[in-house]
């Protein structure tokens, strides 16, 4: 048996915070806390801790980016707004919060179905905007209400307040067409996969992977991978895609992927590294950088000539 003292205490009991042993006589114990952590419950069974997962993406959803990758801020305003996938796979910009159907114009309502932006309401009586028409650096390009007018009003005056506060640095106009990169490497190139052309957010070398590794962070391995096949540089002529407006026969840079096999080319369309390629059911924490080019649009990054030391065999088209 265990002697206990006078204060309902054991025999030899130490207060962890005063050091002394025991208590008076007639007096009530203190409760003294202990900080540090022990690792068991207080019934003394052990406790566990269980490994955070990294999140994971249905195979059967039709958008594979995780709602963490979907925010960002205007680069002309500084305003937050959610980008989204849209039926062809291009990225909008939407406002971040929902309006009244009845205060938004029927050509700007949007509304959002398993993670895919579709252009036109669902009947509710709330829907999502473009950020494209609330956006104070921007000129709408369709007729607006009194409503959002007032509303693209206070967007430009947290602007302003941005400004003052240096949170936010408005871009410099540009003063002409964009500069090649060293060596002639053009800084936006156009691809050619899949049976179209798409314009890159940066040059070749500098595409990285938009998956989610298990630490919860954006892949830092690059798409262009040296022990996969590589493209081509040919000069092809500047033919328009579907729905595009003819040019003049000229002839322009463009790096060449359509002669890889069609997993290759699937690889680079959905900006992923070979390793997870592999692994369908990783989720991307960013969207990729590819837009659909148009060479009316997309007139000041046609080069005409070839890349001097570039990625990928020469080819004269």
């Amino acid at each position: 048996m265990r002697a206990f003292g006078t204060a309902g205490l054991p025999e030899g009991h130490r207060c962890r915070r005063t050091g002394h042993c025991g208590v008076p006589p007639d007096t009530v114990p203190a409760m003294c806390p202990n900080p540090t952590s022990t690792g068991r419950n207080r019934d003394g069974s052990p406790r566990t801790t269980h490994a955070r997962r990294p999140l994971q993406v249905s195979s059967t959803s039709p958008s594979r980016l995780l709602r963490t990758g979907q925010s960002g801020r205007c680069r002309g305003c500084g305003h937050r707004i959610d980008w989204y996938q849209r039926n062809d796979q291009r990225p909008i910009a939407l406002h971040p919060t929902e309006m009244p159907s009845a205060h938004v114009p029927a050509s700007c309502h949007w509304h959002l179905s398993s993670g895919i932006a579709h252009p036109h309401s669902d009947g509710s009586a709330w829907c999502r905007i473009p950020h494209a028409v609330l956006c104070p650096r921007r000129t709408p390009t369709t007729r607006i209400n009194t409503h959002l007018e007032a509303l693209r009003r206070q967007l430009a005056v947290r602007t302003r307040r941005l400004i003052d506060t240096g949170a936010f640095t408005p871009p410099t106009p540009p003063a002409g067409s964009e500069p090649p990169a060293d060596n002639g490497r053009p800084t936006r190139p156009v691809v050619q996969l899949l049976l179209g052309r798409y314009l890159a957010d940066r040059p070749l070398e500098d595409i990285r992977c938009v998956a989610q590794t298990r630490q919860r962070r954006r892949c830092p391995q690059p798409v262009l991978d040296p022990h996969t096949p590589a493209g081509i540089w040919m000069l092809l002529p500047a033919s328009p895609q579907r729905g595009q407006l003819a040019l003049p026969a000229a002839v322009m840079a463009v790096y060449d992927l359509g002669r890889l096999p069609y997993a290759e080319q699937l690889r680079w369309r959905t900006q992923r590294c070979p390793t997870h390629a592999a692994a369908p059911g990783d989720a991307d924490i960013a969207l990729a950088g590819w837009q659909v080019f148009d060479p009316l649009l997309h007139a000041e990054h046609i080069h005409t000539r070839l890349p001097h030391a570039s990625t990928g065999r020469r080819e004269e088209g």
